[in-house]
């Protein structure tokens, strides 16, 4: 247990998506227990732990039963019909915790693929090691809506970038009340996709692992992205340790066919060579961090509120773990490996905000590059991309909002439509012939009703509600290009290059 008040140096971050879905994920609770004692033996010892997928309180307390001496804090996050399925581990208490709902996140009709009632949202905790603002990390555990397609054709891209520009706004304001800000998760995106140019730009956060890897895939080898730059496809190695590949690895024996997989259940020693091909494995899962905002400047360095000389967290390093695989049943402990981060604090530079790392850009006295860079102004400007960028979104936004109201009025003209066939149905009973008959109308006319109803139901009021969800997204994301335009227009064409590359800064 760490000495009260006393702040770390260093500080070691674990994202994993846990797979845990209940009746549906294979050998759920002996992985999920593992994963616990994995955590618990790891070296070094995990501080900060952000799990997705844990679905139940069974395998919350499992996890938590292996990890209470190291991780003595943690709190389960209760949302939507079957839960959010996220959880926080910590190595110091937690001074507040919240469970923040997407207000854009799937749709009802679409109960298949169970993102709307799972009720994804971001998972809070502000956690304190030490004493003033410089004491508080604050932990934003999220896992966004998955795709079900590649993009630009994702029937759910909108929403996911929607879910990205809300939890980014989450990010900066933990920072400019002056705390650490950790993002982390399975955000479901590529390292070139609008959701991460928008986290990374309206945060001013990095992307821990571009900060060492600034080489790294921007998705994996089939995509279009990486077949346009040319490169080889990756081995397994290379996959995991130049592009942080935490899903779809041919290491993974959740991917692996199902001839192998069955010669794992019959007991057989099954391995694939790490210099084996992965073209299809990529980086979903993520670890963002932002320093504090604010601060005042004295001489020789910048102090906090307290008159203490501040410093900043760097990324020392990162890296893809929990790759062993469960000792009996011999599988991978999840479908995803987990992403991993150390963090050090050392000294701040003379007026430079917020983490440093190797792909930091360096600082700089013109009014464009301090338009888009953090600073240790008390009211910090928020970074920003260009205004193409922005009207990409809003293009984004306003195709899919003429989608859902052309769904809108298709499923409630389908509720007026089946009210008419019912009230037709049972008229038609009075004249029915024998009884065999008037069961199948009565049958059939209640059968369509309760369709109809429900059509009516999701078109009224789901629709309805994500139409003016889509409302708020499409004007904030408005008043963001204007103030891009504003700053163009002010500092001229430099400021579109310079704010592109704050945009790409954190890849």
């Amino acid at each position: 247990m760490p000495e009260p008040g006393l702040s770390p140096t260093t500080l070691r971050i674990v994202s994993l998506n846990c797979w845990g879905l209940k009746y549906i994920s294979k050998v759920r609770a002996p992985r999920l227990r593992e994963i616990g004692r994995q955590l618990a033996i790891a070296s070094p010892p995990p501080d900060i732990v952000g799990l997705q997928e844990c679905w139940t309180q069974e395998d919350y307390h499992a996890i938590r039963a292996e990890t209470a001496k190291v991780l003595p804090y943690a709190k389960f996050y209760h949302s939507g019909i079957f839960g959010g399925g996220l959880v926080i581990l910590s190595r110091w208490p937690f001074e507040e915790a919240s469970m923040v709902a997407y207000p854009l996140n799937g749709r009802p009709a679409a109960f298949y693929r169970g993102d709307w009632f799972v009720g994804k949202g971001v998972a809070c905790a502000r956690i304190r090691w030490g004493k003033g603002r410089r004491g508080v990390v604050e932990v934003f555990c999220t896992h966004l809506h998955a795709p079900y397609e590649p993009e630009p054709y994702d029937s759910y891209l909108c929403h996911r970038t929607a879910q990205a520009w809300h939890i980014s706004k989450l990010v900066q304001h933990a920072r400019e009340r002056g705390h650490l800000a950790l993002a982390l998760g399975d955000f479901n995106m590529r390292a070139s996709s609008l959701a991460h140019d928008l986290i990374a730009a309206h945060t001013g956060a990095v992307d821990v692992w571009s900060v060492l890897h600034p080489d790294a895939a921007l998705g994996s080898s089939v995509d279009a992205i990486e077949r346009a730059r040319g490169r080889p496809v990756p081995t397994a190695k290379v996959a995991r340790d130049r592009d942080g590949a935490t899903c779809d690895s041919v290491l993974n024996t959740w991917r692996w066919n199902k001839g192998n997989r069955q010669r794992l259940k019959r007991g057989e020693e099954v391995h694939v060579s790490e210099d084996e091909p992965d073209p299809k494995a990529k980086r979903l899962d993520y670890v963002f961090v932002g320093g504090p905002l604010g601060g005042r400047e004295k001489a020789g360095g910048s102090v906090d509120e307290d008159g203490v000389e501040e410093e900043d967290w760097t990324v020392v390093d990162a890296n893809v773990g929990m790759m062993m695989r469960h000792p009996s049943i011999k599988c991978s402990l999840s479908d995803h490996f987990s992403v991993e981060a150390t963090l050090e604090l050392r000294p701040r530079k003379q007026g430079v905000a917020g983490v440093e790392g190797k792909n930091q850009p360096s600082s700089s006295s013109s009014p464009a590059d301090s338009a888009i860079k953090p600073n240790t102004s008390p009211f910090p400007l928020p970074s920003l991309l260009p205004s193409t960028t922005y009207a990409s979104i809003l293009t984004l936004t306003r195709t899919y909002t003429e989608r859902e109201r052309r769904q809108r009025r298709l499923r409630l003209s389908h509720c007026a439509l089946q009210l008419l066939i019912t009230i037709s149905c049972l008229v038609a009973v009075w004249w029915a012939p024998h009884n065999g008959v008037a069961f199948a109308l009565m049958f059939v006319s209640s059968l369509g009703m309760a369709a109809g109803v429900l059509d009516g139901l999701m078109g009224g009021l789901f629709v309805g509600s994500e139409l003016r969800a889509l409302r708020e997204f499409d004007w904030e994301v408005r008043t963001a290009k204007e103030m891009a335009e504003r700053q163009e227009s002010a500092y001229g064409e430099g400021t579109r290059s310079l704010m592109t590359e704050s945009g790409k800064s954190a890849r």
